[in-house]
């Protein structure tokens, strides 16, 4: 289990983005206040990730939701292990595998593996009331319901960027105003902070399912592979 928690702690402190392996507060394009505003799945994945860091796990979990409530699947990872060990909320077993079958939706091979260690876990009873209780949570944080919310906020985020769209893209002086570069001057090449993978819904979902269709080998602990019933954990 100590194994467990520490991959799923490496899991939210990863962020897409140019430097997938980098802290989430490490990219000096995802820590801009006008990037964050329109991407509110990483800026509250971030913000969860400090308030954990700093030890206030129930300010984590709200603000994970928050990401969740955005189609950021890593967040919606990190509340079932919160649920599943008791942190920062009551423990509920059932409930933590309800959210981590919401991560694995779209079958990223870490979180689908995990959904399948918690649910070798669970007795007959944990497992009915997690399909009795899914079905709420799924349909306000399911890909169905959460990923049209993320794509209005790009949607609306590119129209209020200023700068070309095409030829040249010169640079953009920034001053972040939130997390740890807060108050600093640097400098970010147009081309990257315009990059249509960070803007477009389609290529923001495709370099999502890049980063995370990898398994991460030696970070998971899993227990044995049982699959599900039909119509159970949907």
């Amino acid at each position: 289990m100590k194994a467990l928690h520490c991959c799923m702690l490496a899991v939210f402190l990863l962020m897409p983005g140019p430097a997938v392996a980098q802290r989430a507060d490490a990219d000096p394009v995802v820590m801009t206040d006008g990037f964050l505003a329109a991407h509110p799945d990483l800026r509250w994945r971030a913000e969860g990730a400090r308030a954990y860091e700093r030890k206030d796990y129930p300010g984590a979990l709200e603000r994970f939701k928050r990401a969740a409530y955005h189609a950021d699947k890593p967040s919606q990872a990190i509340i079932a292990d919160m649920y599943w060990q008791g942190i920062g909320v009551a423990q509920d077993r059932a409930m933590a595998y309800v959210w981590m079958d919401i991560a694995a939706e779209r079958l990223y091979p870490d979180f689908l593996a995990q959904r399948e260690f918690y649910w070798a876990r669970l007795d007959d009873t944990q497992r009915k009331d997690a399909v009795a209780r899914g079905q709420a949570v799924f349909a306000e944080y399911g890909d169905d319901a959460a990923k049209p919310r993320l794509e209005e906020r790009l949607r609306r985020g590119a129209r209020t960027m200023t700068g070309s769209r095409v030829g040249f893209i010169g640079n953009l002086d920034i001053i972040p105003h939130t997390g740890p570069l807060a108050g600093t001057g640097m400098t970010v090449r147009g081309d990257q902070y315009y990059d249509r993978k960070y803007w477009q819904p389609e290529h923001y979902w495709r370099m999502q399912d890049a980063v995370w269709q990898v398994p991460r080998k030696g970070r998971v602990d899993v227990g044995d592979v049982q699959p599900l019933k039909a119509g159970e954990g949907e």
